[in-house]
């Protein structure tokens, strides 16, 4: 079946259509990593967007049960050059097309995804469409595009109630605003009990449970919709050290005064340098989003800029001097990606740990 993919600026590439068929709109943004796809499509911060793969040949490993960032795929759509028919792997149980398929998620194949990256790289990232449809005309979409927007992604990736896992260790608070199961996985790793809270919770409410620390998840969209969780957050400074991560890192920010800004195509994939500038370290990092906290915005007298992304110098981390806050733009449970950065858990449980004492 064939299929067109048509961006907010009238560029059109015919392709072959993969997974369901119909039509969807969505933010098209590029992923850079040669493995994780799955991963990648269950990741709630990919909410609302549509997905291009950079690497040329996907579904090459199959699909499994265990891989699964949450319950469906969270993407709006999936752009490949090739989707491999045969995948060979130990831990495969089912192909990429079926897995779609099911989920009803829209792709196509077949196009110049390296042409499709570049366009994205120097007009910055943009809406568009995938169609299946016999019947498509352009014109009907076009203003549909245009006026495309991403909006309150992050109630509709929330938990809708809370959720407690037992440990024996520290009790963690987790703000979910579309955490990956291996944020959770990270800290049942290291004996923690966790209490997961939808994006509205109070700040009443959380510290109801009386959580030792309370972590704050990744999520999609822009970190300045989110207004309750930042007054939230805001009010739990000092009360319990933080950790936050991707969005949660912006959040903090945001609710410390600082400012946020999109960034013109974002970052995701799981090969992005960032550097530790205390120990003079880089990093082999896994990251998925839009937006950054502009370092121009921040009190350099309270806070400090702890890590710094090497390809274009952005705040990839922040460290609070007047509370025990830690937080980091990249994702330190990876998922898809290296370990390099998983010690930080290790490191907010030792906050933890001293808060406590």
């Amino acid at each position: 079946m064939k299929a067109v993919l048509v961006l907010d600026d009238g560029t059109v590439f015919e392709g072959v259509s993969v997974g369901s068929s119909g039509t969807v709109i969505g933010e098209v943004v590029f992923n850079t990593g040669m493995t994780g796809y799955q991963e990648v499509l269950t990741d709630p911060s990919y909410c609302g967007q549509i997905i291009t793969m950079t690497y040329p040949l996907i579904g090459n490993y199959g699909i499994n049960d265990e891989d699964d960032e949450s319950e469906k795929p969270q993407v709006k759509g999936l752009i490949v050059r090739e989707l491999c028919d045969y995948p060979n792997n130990w831990r495969s149980t089912g192909m990429l097309d079926d897995y779609l398929k099911k989920h009803s998620v829209i792709g196509i194949q077949g196009i110049d995804t390296r042409a499709l990256t570049r366009i994205l790289r120097e007009k910055g990232t943009m809406n568009g469409l995938i169609s299946t449809s016999d019947n498509f005309r352009l014109d009907d979409w076009l203003d549909k595009v245009h006026v495309y927007r991403v909006t309150d992604p992050v109630k509709e990736v929330t938990s809708k109630r809370v959720i407690h896992f037992t440990g024996s260790g520290y009790r963690i608070a987790l703000m979910d605003f579309g955490a990956k199961k291996s944020i959770i996985n990270s800290l049942k790793k290291r004996g923690c009990e966790i209490y997961v809270f939808p994006s509205m919770a109070t700040e009443q409410e959380i510290m109801a449970v009386r959580p030792d620390g309370i972590m704050l998840s990744n999520g999609p969209g822009d970190p300045k919709d989110c207004v309750d969780s930042i007054g939230t957050i805001r009010n739990l400074f000092g009360k319990k050290p933080v950790f936050g991560v991707c969005l949660g890192h912006q959040l903090v920010a945001l609710a410390d005064g600082a400012d946020t800004g999109k960034l013109k195509y974002g970052h995701r994939g799981c090969n992005h340098p960032v550097k530790e500038l205390k120990k003079d370290m880089t990093y082999i990092t896994s990251q998925n989003h839009g937006y950054a906290v502009r370092e121009d915005s921040l009190d350099k007298r309270r806070v400090k800029v702890s890590h710094i992304n090497m390809n274009d110098r952005t705040v990839e981390g922040l460290e609070y001097v007047d509370k025990p806050v830690l937080t980091v733009q990249f994702h330190p449970e990876a998922s898809p990606g290296p370990m390099d950065t998983d010690h930080l858990f290790d490191r907010f449980l030792d906050m933890v740990r001293e808060f406590r004492e």
